[in-house]
Formats: structure tokens, C-alpha cells, sequence
């Protein structure tokens, strides 16, 4: 019997996972790399920062996901560099040799060069992140109790820049949450004045959406009373002030970035393979341009088709695709079979505003409101890994629904050893 093929893959995300689940066991032997020992579910992490699902509830360990595959191994370790003409990875454990190497390294937040605004501003990329952003937001209430008048200004200024859906959800889900859960737990701070502004460069709210969506959104917004401004750029933050480029300032205590992703990065990658966002140029079986036997997939890759020129949307149904449709051709390589030519059929995209509020495009019809933000819900159920952390995140949902409460607000900080 053949030896089997020695495939490293790089990064546990949508991608990443998705490749594997899909890879034939019988022909191929897998290493999956990855710095974090678990999968996160982005789509949810506004939700974690915010107290309404539990970090553990989007977090899966990889080794669990991966505990009936025999032909799977897993190290936690930092990738540096890839040396193609030796088929070995340098990694922060050792080396590493592959026959085949699958690139799923996914993006980071992009701060356009500014480190003012990277060192002072929050993100929301991984569940620390999100864990983070919630024991800010929480420790920032109980230090307006004891502020003073002209400490409460900026503490009591939230401001999202980027209007997209991780800012608009974002920005909904903490407009929900001062109306119906912060006065219960503080019922000393005046919560008229906490304000929560959202700052978009672009004219719309949701502008990669359809015109229905972007209205409605910002509709909603509005009516929760999210103060949008739109067509407005910020230039600097010092960690007290929010600097725009026409002047204008809001004293803020705390800032979350979500204006945009640059591709994560390695060493060796060579220069005129990268395209804008840091995105590594692939054929349409998403293979790079450098070595036969490299793979980038996912955020990363950056693949030109008739219906996408420019490169796919960053979205997870994107990676998942591309992951099923390699796993098939990489077994086709192998088996020296004919290749098929990825091309993503675009099903739709939604985001939620809050409680009854969403909006859905999809290729045949748009639509809003009650029906959507069910329609949002259940989809975003079906696409989490485990079947029992469905029905944790559910029961979270019904219990919030119904209560308006979570009791999910733990300030989880490490103490400083004196």
C-alpha cells in the first residue's frame, strides 16, 4: 500500500476545518497548525462582547473537532516562514516537511498604518478580543458610579468605526442592552447620556449590502438611538480623544475598531504574489503562484473569476467552499484525475440590527424585520461546529428573549501579583 500524502495545514479556521473534515483519510495524512488550541466562531463575537452568549459557547478545541480522525495531528505553534524549494515549514517548535501545504492563515484588523489607533483602540478578531472589549465595557460602568463630572463624558462615549456588519451589529446589540439590561444593574447612572456613535467612511451603513438593506439598517440604528455618522474618517485616537480628519472630536474612553482586515503573513511569501489587503494571489483551484504543491485558501486567497475580478468577499460560505472544492481536487491531483475550477455561488448575506430587527439579501428577493432576524438566527445555528453548543447558544437566545436579561456580565480579569 502507498504511503499516504503529508499535508500540513496552517490556520483552524472556517477554511481550515472545513478542508479537513472534507480531505479523503485514506490517501492523506494531515498536520494542523494553529497558535490557538481552539476554532472560534466569528460571527458571534459581537455576541460575547456584549454578555449575551459565554466565550466557551463559540470556541471549539481542535483537538476535539478532530478526535475521530485518525489520520490528524495537531501542534500548537507559531508558523514563521515557508521554504518551498525544501517542502518544509520553520515554525516556533520546530520544522516541519510537507508533500502538500494548505496556506489558511486567515486576515487581522487593519489600522491603515496608524499605531496611535492599534495601541489605544479595541478589535474584535478572536474571542480574547471579544472577552476583552466585555470586561472593558462592564469595568467602564463601574467606574462612572464614582466619576467625577468631567471624567463621565468620555466614559460614557462608545464609538464603533466601521459600519459594516461587525460595527453594526455591534453597535445595535449595545443599544439593546443600555435600554434593557445596564439601568437594572446600575440604576445610579443617568443612561440618557451614554451615547454609542458609529463612524462609517463610506455614505451607508451595510454598504457592500443592497439598498433595502443599507436603508433599513440604518433605520433601525436610528430608532435604538445609535448616533451615525456617515462619510467621515477618523485620523487619530490617543486613548482619551477621537480625532476625525475634518476636525471634529469625541472624548471617548473606548473605541472599537472594525474598519477593514489586512491578510495575516509570512515570511518567504514572495512580494508580487501579495495583492491589496495582503492577500495571496491563487489560480481558480487555489493554488499560488510559486510552488505547484502550495495552497492558499479562505480571507487569504485572492482568486479571479468571470463573476468575481476583483477577488471574492471575505466571508466565511467563501472559505467553506473553497475548502470542500480543494479537498476534491487535491484527491484528483494525487489520483492524477481531471481538475474543477472553483467558482463561489454567491447564496446571500445578512447581519442583525437586534431583537426583531435584521436584514437579508439574497439572490432573489431582499427583506427585513421579524422574518429575517429568525431566518438570521437559525443559519447561524446550523453553521456552528457542535450540535451542543447549538443548543447552549439557543437556550442563551430564548432565556434573553423572553427575560431581556443574560446574567453573563463577569468582569474575568487576572489579578497583578503585588
Amino acid at each position: 500500500m502507498a504511503l499516504k500524502k503529508k499535508v500540513i495545514v496552517v490556520g483552524g479556521g472556517f477554511a481550515g476545518i472545513q478542508f479537513i473534515r472534507h480531505l479523503d483519510e485514506t490517501i492523506f495524512e494531515v498536520l494542523l497548525i494553529d497558535k490557538l488550541n481552539h476554532h472560534q466562531f466569528q460571527p458571534l463575537f459581537y455576541q460575547v462582547a456584549t454578555s449575551q452568549i459565554e466565550p466557551s459557547s463559540i470556541s471549539f478545541p481542535l483537538r476535539n473537532i478532530f478526535k475521530t480522525k485518525k489520520n490528524v495531528q495537531v501542534r500548537l505553534a507559531e508558523v514563521f516562514s515557508v521554504l518551498g524549494s525544501q517542502n518544509k515549514i520553520i515554525t516556533s517548535i520546530g520544522e516541519f516537511e510537507y508533500d502538500y501545504l494548505i496556506i489558511a492563515i486567515g486576515c487581522k484588523t487593519n489600522f491603515y498604518g496608524n499605531s496611535n489607533i492599534e495601541e489605544n483602540s479595541f478589535t474584535l478578531k478572536t474571542t480574547y478580543d471579544a472577552i476583552s472589549v466585555r470586561n472593558h465595557i462592564i469595568l467602564t460602568f463601574e467606574k462612572i458610579i464614582s466619576a467625577t463630572e468631567e471624567e463621565k463624558e468620555s466614559l460614557l462615549n462608545l464609538v464603533i468605526v466601521g459600519a459594516g456588519p461587525t460595527g453594526v451589529e455591534l453597535s445595535g446589540a449595545f443599544a439593546e442592552i443600555k435600554r434593557n439590561i445596564l439601568p437594572k444593574d446600575y440604576p445610579g447612572i443617568d443612561f440618557s447620556r451614554f451615547k454609542i456613535v458609529l463612524v462609517e467612511g463610506s455614505k451607508n451603513t451595510l454598504n457592500a449590502m443592497s439598498e433595502n438593506s443599507r436603508t433599513a439598517s440604518k433605520k433601525y440604528l436610528e430608532q435604538m438611538g445609535v448616533k451615525i455618522y456617515t462619510e467621515t474618517y477618523v485620523k487619530n485616537y490617543d486613548g482619551e480623544t477621537l480625532t476625525f480628519q475634518d476636525g471634529r472630536t469625541v472624548k471617548s474612553k473606548t473605541v472599537i475598531w472594525a474598519a477593514g482586515v489586512t491578510g495575516n503573513t509570512l515570511e518567504s511569501i514572495p512580494p508580487e504574489s501579495l495583492m491589496p489587503g495582503n492577500r495571496i494571489k491563487v489560480d481558480r483551484i487555489n493554488r499560488v503562484s510559486w510552488a505547484d504543491n502550495i495552497f492558499a485558501l479562505g480571507d487569504i486567497a485572492y482568486m479571479e473569476t468571470p463573476l468575481y475580478p476583483k477577488g471574492h468577499p471575505q466571508v466565511a460560505n467563501v472559505a467553506i467552499n473553497q475548502a470542500k472544492k480543494l479537498a476534491k481536487n487535491l484527491k484528483c491531483i494525487v489520483m492524477m484525475r481531471p481538475l474543477k475550477d472553483f467558482e463561489y455561488k454567491d447564496r446571500g448575506s445578512m447581519a442583525t440590527i437586534g431583537t426583531h430587527k435584521a436584514v437579508v439579501d439574497l439572490p432573489f428577493v431582499k427583506f427585513n424585520g421579524y422574518f429575517a432576524w429568525v431566518i438570521w438566527m437559525f443559519l447561524h445555528l446550523m453553521l456552528i461546529l457542535s450540535v451542543k453548543n447549538r443548543l447552549i447558544i439557543f437556550i442563551n437566545w430564548a432565556w434573553a428573549y423572553i427575560s431581556k436579561d443574560t446574567s453573563l456580565r463577569l468582569i474575568l480579569t487576572q489579578n497583578k501579583k503585588k
